[in-house]
């Protein structure tokens, strides 16, 4: 097991000497459920939730699964477990199935989750898992204890009898987590939220997964209040389009917009979708999981927007932005716009003129600063 998770990679994920694909609260989770069904033997059956790289997916096959169900919301995350099985264990690959959250407990009895970093995701997917799985059901939940809060007992504790608490080892804990109540409190998502931005209103819905979830992100909002105009543009590409505000708000006040939104999130791109139906809009928005922007050509896009993120998972680094600003550049023709929101300590202005080209700012306060780099020839 320790030679397997050591030789886990993070591709297609940024990569970096800090980054790593397997970590001790990893590790933790498999031996706490190990050594707690060592009197009945590891099951044939498992559920993994928010697995990052395949630690807790190849690992649950080295120690007997033969039917892996995994649900993880990044298409990222994804392809790197899908990638490690087919280079570690390619003769088990078959043994995976991924699945929606709706789906992927389905009387399962062992489940492995690896903490989200919010309470709220938390909670949607203990609902999820607490609708469809067994009455036997146990939760073994890890993660590293400076990620962790004495909070995430209590969402375990609302909706299971019991909760324990594992030792604490190379700095991370498991929270196991048995019976099932039969009475559940409903939950807070998907969440709907009415804004309004220059006298133009629309409604954002979203699942707790989604970044902002339902809420308008305060960078996006300085974006939305700073547009230039966009009448000659046909198309609007929003990379990292988390819950579809900049697209929905650009199709409602540029009538002649085509959008199409991506971002490596199932939960972005199902709220983003949810959200242009409820605004009127969804003949106008298309959305679609997507690593960056793979699935468009080289200068095939005169606009796109983009408010990227500033960590991967847990671990704050440029890298993940600078990758997405790459990808940008790659796609849009010369002479076309990249309108970019970020934090202002960030200091990106320098990246996207290297990367992008000349590139001017919008817009700052005293958080966030928004910027137009215009592509080189």
């Amino acid at each position: 097991m320790t030679a397997l998770l050591a030789d886990l990679s993070r591709w297609p994920d940024v990569q970096a000497p800090n980054l790593f694909a397997s970590d001790a609260a990893d590790r933790l989770i498999l031996d706490t459920a190990a050594a707690s069904l060592a009197s009945t033997g590891w099951p044939a059956s498992v559920a993994i939730v928010g697995d990052h790289y395949g630690a807790l997916t190849l690992g649950a096959l080295a120690l007997g699964s033969t039917t892996v169900r995994v649900h993880s919301d990044s298409l990222t995350a994804r392809q790197a477990i899908e990638a490690n099985l087919r280079r570690l264990l390619p003769e088990r690959a078959e043994q995976v199935r991924f699945l929606p959250l709706a789906d992927v407990a389905d009387q399962s009895a062992t489940i492995l989750l690896a903490l989200p970093r919010g309470l709220d995701v938390l909670d949607e997917q203990l609902a999820a898992i607490t609708a469809t799985c067994s009455p036997e059901t146990r939760v073994f939940a890890g993660g590293r204890i400076k990620h962790m809060s004495r909070s995430m007992n209590e969402v375990l504790a609302s909706r299971f009898s019991r909760v324990d608490v594992s030792l604490a080892r190379q700095k991370a804990r498991v929270l196991t987590a048995t019976g099932p109540l039969p009475e559940q409190p409903a939950s807070s998502f998907p969440a709907t939220a009415a804004h309004q931005v220059n006298g133009t209103g629309f409604t954002l819905h979203a699942g707790a997964a989604t970044f902002g979830a339902a809420r308008l992100d305060p960078g996006t909002r300085l974006l939305l209040e700073h547009l230039p105009d966009l009448s000659a543009h046909a198309t609007l590409v929003d990379l990292a389009c988390g819950n579809g505000s900049i697209g929905i708000y650009c199709a409602l006040t540029h009538p002649q917009l085509q959008v199409i939104a991506s971002d490596h999130s199932a939960s972005a791109v199902a709220s983003t979708l949810a959200a242009a139906r409820l605004n009127s809009v969804a003949d106008r928005i298309t959305a679609a999981q997507d690593d960056a922007l793979s699935r468009l050509p080289d200068a095939s896009a005169t606009l796109i927007t983009l408010n990227p993120p500033f960590h991967i998972g847990n671990t704050v680094t440029a890298d993940i932005a600078f990758k997405l600003i790459d990808d940008a550049a790659r796609v849009l023709a010369p002479g076309g716009t990249l309108l970019c929101v970020f934090n202002s300590h960030l200091r990106y202005r320098g990246e996207l003129s290297r990367r992008v080209g000349p590139t001017s700012q919008l817009a700052r306060d005293k958080t966030f600063t928004v910027t137009s780099s215009i592509k080189a020839a």
